[in-house]
């Protein structure tokens, strides 16, 4: 769902909008009573997250935190450059398939001491969320939220068709069997939507039906169990059940099931809020846990705030970040429901924020976590499996054969890193 931006050119001006702005100065300037100013760098949410830094002002009055606000494609361009050229910003926002490649580039700050130092328990974290953000044994940074994956249904389409709604008990066959039924091509309307998608789409249902995506630095596309989970998508674009790519590309999944086009769609835990304020959309709508495979499954993803290695506070850093992972900043962050907070015990207030939706299933769904697939440089595989699945989605070769060559060429790029 969301690609590496290959870099080439890219001026020093760019690099200049996540320029840190802390200069100068020793690292307990804050405790001596000097103002430090440290930068934060996300790509939403403002507003909520300005709450939270005032929060953190407030306890720490010498401590001034310049939030830095970039667009989430040109927020992993400016990135990269600015953290190559030692001017990122203090502290960050990053994902798991980007994490790799700046921790092995010793571009994050090591925050193990500080969570020792301060007694911080990671246990108050979902285990894959902090699984998925350690390298090498280390830790460098605290989950901020996270995210499952839930199926969306329309209330309104569903009852035209006379199909009962999904349950928590709802399997495979049966959305196989709700499909067709909610298709009706004469209003343009589908039962699903089966996009070439990662983290809401078929890495779910390969972990369904046991299957794997990489395992032990290898590709996991060659087993029957992987392709199995493959397959469940390409079977919905075979039967018409689901716009076909071309119409996925003209209008997203996600627009075209709130455009009330379709009946069915996997998707995120991080679009209730987006839902939640279109009132046209809200009544018509509620969501439920993944139907199971073999197995039940959801792909576990989320933020982990982290620190730029070269900052010029440290110390300060430390004390900003281990706040951003605490319990106060979940519980800002769940009152205005931007986002499920990591910490344990704080996400009620989420699940309240939108009361005409069954959000809880989202929390129901985080004991059957999978940790999003990674690797050292998960983006060049991720290329491979936009290449080489497509032409699996749209019918022009069988599952196995796209599989099979994804597996080969992904095993190729993992053995270079």
């Amino acid at each position: 769902m969301r690609r590496w931006l290959a870099i080439t050119t890219v001026s020093v001006a760019a690099a200049a909008l996540l320029t840190a702005c802390s200069a100068g100065g020793s690292d307990n300037n804050a405790e001596s009573g000097e103002k430090v100013t440290l930068t934060y760098g996300v790509w939403s949410q403002e507003d909520t997250m300005q709450q939270v830094v005032d929060a953190f002002e407030k306890e720490n009055p010498n401590i001034d935190v310049q939030l830095q606000v970039n667009p989430f494609t040109d927020y992993w361009t400016k990135l990269q450059v600015s953290a190559q050229g030692g001017t990122a910003p203090d502290a960050f926002w990053m994902l798991g398939d980007r994490f790799q490649l700046y921790a092995a580039n010793n571009q994050l700050l090591p925050l193990d001491d500080a969570i020792s130092d301060a007694g911080v328990d990671l246990g108050v974290y979902p285990k894959a969320l902090v699984d998925l953000f350690t390298y090498d044994g280390a830790h460098y940074g605290l989950p901020k939220d996270f995210d499952t994956i839930g199926l969306w249904y329309n209330k309104s389409l569903f009852d035209a068709a006379g199909v009962a709604y999904p349950t928590a008990d709802w399997t495979w066959a049966d959305v196989q069997a709700a499909a067709p039924k909610l298709t009706d091509p004469a209003n343009g309307t589908f039962g699903i939507a089966a996009p070439l998608n990662r983290q809401e789409g078929y890495y779910n249902t390969i972990a369904q039906a046991g299957g794997h995506v990489i395992e032990d630095g290898m590709s996991g596309y060659s087993d029957p169990k992987t392709q199995a989970g493959l397959q469940y998508w390409v079977d919905f674009q075979k039967n018409g059940s689901s716009p076909n790519l071309q119409q996925l590309a003209d209008t997203e999944a996600v627009a075209q099931f709130e455009n009330g086009k379709v009946a069915m769609y996997y998707g995120g835990s991080f679009y209730a809020q987006r839902f939640y304020d279109n009132p046209d959309l809200r009544s018509k709508i509620d969501v439920t846990v993944l139907p199971a495979g073999e197995t039940r499954a959801t792909v576990i993803n989320g933020i982990q705030n982290v620190g730029f290695a070269n900052s010029k506070h440290p110390e300060e850093l430390k004390k900003f970040l281990l706040f951003l992972g605490g319990k106060e900043a979940a519980e800002i962050q769940a009152a205005t429901g931007a986002v499920i907070p990591a910490y344990e015990n704080t996400q009620q207030a989420w699940v309240d924020s939108m009361p005409e939706f069954n959000l809880q299933a989202f929390l129901d769904e985080v004991p059957d976590g999978v940790l999003y697939p990674v690797s050292a440089n998960t983006a060049v595989w991720n290329e491979y499996e936009d290449d080489l699945l497509t032409p699996a989605w749209d019918g022009s070769v069988s599952v196995e054969q796209a599989a099979d060559d994804l597996a080969t060429k992904m095993d190729e790029a993992l053995a270079k890193e």
